[in-house]
């Protein structure tokens, strides 16, 4: 491993990036935890001073995925949004889901507890403001409601035991890192289609790369709210489509579909917060901006997949969805399958 810091630990100007074989030897390093934890803090600083290259991303990808559990569970669309949460803005995925999978495009969401550099709130914190115990949260139980409902929940660091080994060690460190992005792209389900999120406009073209050296048969990557695959719905959302490893730069604007809307300047999100307005959205009513960002959303993830023509067809498949109740029934599915494996659970206890 001192080798390796060698090479990518020299400064801005004498730092160089990894071949492949090198970023897959530090990766199993750091995994297996063979490196001390000052080496493996002294790379991951070091990497994030340099920005990773494409090599090094698919190496790390590529061993986490070896050390995952990773199941087939259906056919559907990855929704890799960042695992340190959102502090300002709608967490739009999560009802996007149960509607993408009430059109009949099944959905995997994963994460984690919050971790740095937002320390946002998760899809963890909503799913156990739901009622749903994520401590107990075993594989099998998410399986089962993913098929209930279409909707698979993965707790990364229970699914990657090594992730959960690195915690201590990444909230130390407390800044963004490789396994930020590395981590979003384990695909626990071996999904053909994903939508990922970024922040920075300087790795459009790297992660549509990766994405199409991963093998995804198509992808949506998008430059969403807080570094998040959600559009925004009150601007233009640059996003590169790819598929079958070619990707092209396109632009989704709300208001050409008619879905624009001003989103509230004075919202404060909890977890609670964001559980009620997802329900809302689900039950087809709610304020206007989230309930026209999770259509939007829905429109642009089943185009993306190749389950629509174009976003307009997309957006007259998923209205009706909302307003007739059929997403939520969805919803309460997962929900219900989750929450009577915990009954089953205490009971047995």
């Amino acid at each position: 491993m001192i080798n390796i810091l060698k090479e990518v630990a020299r400064g801005k100007r004498g730092a160089k990036d990894l071949s492949y074989v090198e970023a897959e030897y530090a990766a199993e390093a750091i995994l297996r935890q063979n490196a001390s934890p000052v080496q493996i803090g002294a790379f991951l600083a070091a990497e994030r001073m340099k920005l990773e290259s494409l090599e090094e991303l698919e190496a790390f990808v590529a061993v986490c995925r070896k050390y995952a559990v990773r199941e087939p569970v259906h056919q559907g669309i990855d929704c890799a949004g960042p695992y340190d949460g959102r502090v300002h803005s709608f967490i739009a995925t999560f009802p996007t889901a149960f509607l993408l999978s009430a059109a009949g495009l099944p959905v995997t969401l994963h994460g984690s507890a919050g971790l740095p550099p937002k320390w946002g709130i998760t899809l963890q914190d909503i799913i156990q403001a739901s009622g749903v115990d994520m401590a107990g949260l075993s594989r099998s139980s998410a399986i089962q409601a993913a098929e209930a409902s279409g909707v698979l929940f993965v707790k990364s660091e229970q699914w990657c035991p090594p992730l959960g080994a690195l915690r201590g060690l990444r909230e130390d460190l407390g800044m963004r890192t490789i396994f930020n992005t590395a981590e979003k792209l384990i695909d626990y389900a071996c999904s053909p289609y994903i939508v990922f999120g970024i922040f920075h406009n300087t790795v459009f073209e790297r992660i549509s790369r990766l994405i199409g050296k991963l093998g995804y048969q198509r992808g949506l990557v998008v430059q969403g709210v807080e570094g998040s695959e959600d559009l925004y719905i009150d601007r233009p959302n640059r996003v590169y489509r790819v598929e079958n490893g070619i990707a092209e730069l396109d632009i989704i604007d709300p208001e050409s579909l008619g879905l624009e809307a001003v989103v509230p300047a004075d919202a404060v999100w909890t977890a609670e917060q964001q559980l009620r307005t997802a329900e809302e959205v689900l039950q087809g009513r709610g304020h206007i901006a989230y309930y026209n960002q999770t259509l939007l959303n829905g429109a642009a993830r089943l185009h993306a997949a190749g389950c629509v023509n174009s976003l307009e067809e997309g957006v007259y498949t998923c209205k009706p969805l909302l307003d007739n109740g059929r997403a939520w029934e969805t919803y309460l599915k997962w929900q219900d399958t989750l929450l009577s494996r915990r009954a089953a659970t205490l009971w047995q206890g």
